[in-house]
């Protein structure tokens, strides 16, 4: 999509601190980070939100909870997989992405 900017990651007109990188799957440092570990691991295929997946995601789902799991695999104590569908949810950039945040305690509720 042209005028998203995590498909403009994928394609490299706009740059990333790239954490992991696969054939379907794209893992970068998030420019605001709101723990000392905040990587976004995205979709390479253009997916709005997760309220547009079905059956027929299920291997990209797995390649994102693998990818999402190699990410959070080396914070002690844990970390938090989140994802916002929607603007009151939070969603502010409409490409599927997950939020891998550690490195710190996370209190609950989260918002």
């Amino acid at each position: 999509m042209a005028d998203c900017l995590f498909c403009s990651m994928v394609s490299g007109d706009v740059s990333a601190d790239i954490v992991l990188d696969t054939d379907e799957v794209l893992a970068f440092t998030d420019i605001n980070p709101a723990a000392p570990t905040h990587v976004l691991v995205i979709p390479k295929r253009h997916v709005s939100s997760a309220a547009e997946l079905g059956q027929a995601d299920a291997g990209l789902l797995a390649a994102m909870f693998e990818a999402a799991a190699a990410v959070g695999s080396g914070l002690e104590g844990g970390w938090r997989l989140v994802t916002n569908v929607g603007p009151d949810a939070g969603q502010s950039v409409f490409h599927l992405h997950f939020h891998v945040l550690g490195g710190r305690s996370l209190g609950w509720p989260p918002g």
